[in-house]
């Protein structure tokens, strides 16, 4: 059943059902608790790579994509300084995908001006998947915001945190921090596999990423996974019914 987008009423916007708030506002720092957990390893790790406390937070301020800082550090640490050039093109590499993403967010979230800028910065993977796993435009515009807002604020508090424990935890990873935010991801995108356009446009996703992996620099067979899964995507597809939001 289709539903006209939701517009001003007598009074301004119609709220949310406050089942529907309740349910996204727990969805979206669900998201940034387990995303954001995994800042410690980044802070731990860009130590151990050879930066500082401060190099290390401005990363984690002004890049602000795990996989490109993850990239950034992981060059860093086999070539040290030297290798700069080649670990700020592997981790450029790997942001692109957020550009991608905001092909489908722009007309989505409709900001302008500053909280235009505030939204570019906050369009990541986790921000994105709450978004579009929503089935109403202002439900989705909530969980795009509460996401990226508790996902930006804790993953700079673990990677400060991360930077001053520095090698003294370890290897974060064998806490499950890894596993935790892939599980929260995962639970987000699995319900939203209910057709064989959706299902398929995943697994060859998923094929093209292992298949690339062994042979590219890192990063680029993540681009261009996304770049094809998100080319499918925007072609035809069916709806469901909802206010400005598609099924993949």
């Amino acid at each position: 059943m289709s539903s006209a987008p939701p517009g001003p009423g007598p009074s301004g916007p119609t709220p949310l059902e406050p089942n529907t708030r309740r349910r996204v506002l727990r969805q979206g720092l669900s998201v940034g608790v387990a995303t954001g957990a995994y800042g410690i390893s980044f802070g731990a790790l860009a130590v151990a790579a050879g930066l500082d406390v401060w190099q290390t937070c401005a990363l984690s301020l002004l890049m602000f994509t795990g996989g490109s800082q993850f990239a950034f550090v992981g060059i860093i640490a086999s070539g040290g300084l030297a290798s700069a050039p080649s670990a700020i093109a592997a981790g450029s590499m790997l942001g692109l995908r957020n550009a991608l993403y905001a092909l489908e967010l722009t007309p989505l979230l409709g900001v302008r001006g500053p909280r235009r800028m505030a939204a570019a910065q906050l369009t990541i993977d986790e921000s994105m998947a709450v978004a579009v796993t929503q089935d109403d435009r202002r439900a989705a515009r909530l969980g795009f915001w509460v996401t990226g807002i508790s996902v930006y604020v804790l993953w700079n508090l673990t990677t400060f945190a991360g930077a001053l424990v520095g090698n003294a935890i370890g290897d974060p990873r064998t806490y499950g921090l890894d596993a935790a935010a892939c599980a929260a991801f995962i639970a987000l995108l699995w319900p939203r596999l209910r057709g064989r356009d959706s299902i398929a446009i995943a697994v060859a996703g998923g094929v093209v990423a292992t298949l690339l992996t062994p042979a590219l620099p890192p990063g680029i067979p993540v681009v261009v996974a996304a770049a094809a899964a998100l080319l499918a995507w925007r072609g035809p597809r069916e709806t469901d019914g909802s206010a400005g939001v598609a099924t993949p």
